[in-house]
């Protein structure tokens, strides 16, 4: 089952989802400050993300959305890239800790 966020009639949806790499980081949080009120007053009306500069860090930003954008398909390539070649490491070095621990040191050497 797909969790699902209900958006309040007359709000806009937003542009980016959760998740979504964009040129300030990912997307880990959605506010939305409705017309009327003092935050939107004060910071302007519609959405405003909260963005981590990378998936490992606590520090976030805010950002509205006209203060960034979607990487750029070769950006995003470059990014997704650098994720599974930091995951095959890690693998690699699993998998020689494992064959350590079982006593296959042919393995551990290979890898």
């Amino acid at each position: 089952m797909q969790p699902t966020i209900s958006i309040p009639h007359g709000w806009d949806y937003p542009r980016f989802p959760f998740g979504q790499l964009t040129t300030k980081g990912v997307v880990v949080g959605l506010v939305y400050y409705q017309k009327g009120t003092h935050l939107a007053e004060e910071f302007g009306e519609g959405w405003r993300y909260t963005i981590s500069p990378n998936k490992h860090s606590e520090e976030v930003h805010h950002y509205l959305e006209d203060e960034f954008t979607l990487l750029s398909p070769e950006e995003l390539q470059i990014q997704i890239q650098t994720e599974i070649d930091s995951y095959q490491q890690q693998i690699k070095s699993l998998i020689q800790q494992l064959s350590i621990v079982t006593g296959d040191r042919n393995n551990a050497q290979a890898c």
